[in-house]
């Protein structure tokens, strides 16, 4: 599985049509079984009463519509590039997946990347597209329902690459026989090496202790949320605001085990003799 992050872009329609594959058109409806994913406060733009399928264009005017909401904002380095585009593919001898299977994968790319924050519903428009065969488009808008802009982590690619390996884990994914980047012969693990160990198991999404606990806070805020009177709402809200606590506490435990291993990969040997201060 490789996830690519694409180069940010003013307008989703591009996004969109390299995901579909073909143009967007006003005629062309898209199901649940395309849009597979889609952010949580997508419910208060649909109709209640009934089930409405969106077509291809109006699913590139609801990604594009905080242009026009939010008309000055713009990004920590005062850009207005707000469309992110990351795409999935699966190695061409990987099993087909089911339905539940992709949206599964698109919710847990989407908190890799930033634009999916648990516990909160007014964060910034996504969809997740799979209208090709092993292949999975996230297309998103950085502005968020406030206004703010919704900045994704500076090591992007890497929590993209980690996610792609624990899913191919989880669905046993992934190519018999395949080569590897191990080396022939492992080290023993140093001390930093097991305490990130530590860390990083505290810190998975799927399976980690903080997760439980954070999935069982989230819970509860949907059900209190859904009692009658003003102390229902707030007490949600700050379930709400104690699982999202929890979330940046497994992104800062995650980003520490990085740093305890950092020096053991970008160590150079005594005897080599450092000629550039870049790693190519």
């Amino acid at each position: 599985m490789i996830p690519r992050l694409h180069e940010r872009e003013h307008r989703p329609r591009a996004p969109l049509e390299e995901a579909l594959g073909r143009p967007v058109s006003p005629d062309e409806g898209l199901t649940e079984y395309t849009v597979v994913a889609n952010w949580p406060g997508l419910d208060y733009f649909t109709r209640h009463d009934e089930e409405e399928i969106w077509t291809s264009s109006e699913w590139s005017a609801h990604l594009e519509d905080p242009y026009l909401e939010h008309p000055f904002a713009v990004s920590p380095d005062d850009d207005r590039r707000a469309v992110l585009h990351i795409d999935v593919r699966l190695h061409p001898d990987d099993r087909e997946l089911t339905g539940p299977e992709w949206s599964e994968i698109a919710h847990r790319f989407a908190r890799a990347a930033g634009i999916e924050i648990p516990g909160v519903e007014g964060g910034c428009r996504w969809i997740a597209v799979q209208a090709q065969r092993g292949r999975l488009d996230l297309i998103a808008n950085l502005i968020a329902l406030d206004g703010t802009w919704q900045v994704p982590p500076a090591d992007i690619l890497r929590r993209l690459s980690d996610e792609a390996r624990r899913i191919e884990q989880d669905l046993s994914l992934g190519v018999p026989g395949a080569p590897t980047m191990r080396p022939a012969v492992r080290p023993a693990p140093t001390a930093s090496a097991q305490l990130a160990a530590v860390l990083t198991q505290l810190a998975d999404e799927q399976a980690g202790p903080l997760a439980a606990v954070r999935g069982l806070i989230e819970h509860t805020a949907h059900r209190v949320a859904r009692q009658p009177g003003a102390a229902g709402t707030g007490t949600a809200h700050r379930l709400e605001l104690l699982a999202r606590r929890l979330h940046t506490i497994q992104q800062d435990l995650d980003s520490t085990a990085s740093q305890l291993v950092r020096p053991l990969i970008t160590a150079v040997p005594p005897t080599t003799r450092c000629t550039s201060h870049r790693l190519h």
